[in-house]
């Protein structure tokens, strides 16, 4: 057997044995993708920004305005002139 086959044998078992533990353990993977769905995104942040408009007239004077208008993290963002600044953005 050359060491090239042992080297692609071993590369396969391996990585049939991290997707069989990846299969078994799906918690950690439930968790791994909520952790990313509660983040929210520059663009979700702007469109609750546009609704808040909508609603009220006038852009939100605080982040913490938009709330109420979609779900997820958006503490990494401020209203700054009336537009939202934060990652992505």
């Amino acid at each position: 057997m050359h060491l090239s086959h042992v080297a692609i044998a071993a590369t396969v078992t391996f990585s049939v044995a991290g997707v069989s533990y990846a299969a078994l353990n799906p918690q950690r993977l439930t968790d791994q993708a909520q952790v990313v769905a509660d983040q929210a995104t520059c663009r979700t942040v702007e469109s609750a920004l546009v609704a808040y408009v909508a609603v009220h007239d006038e852009p939100p004077s605080r982040i913490s305005d938009l709330s109420g208008y979609l779900d997820g993290d958006i503490t990494r963002y401020r209203i700054i002139a009336g537009r939202v600044a934060g990652p992505g953005c």
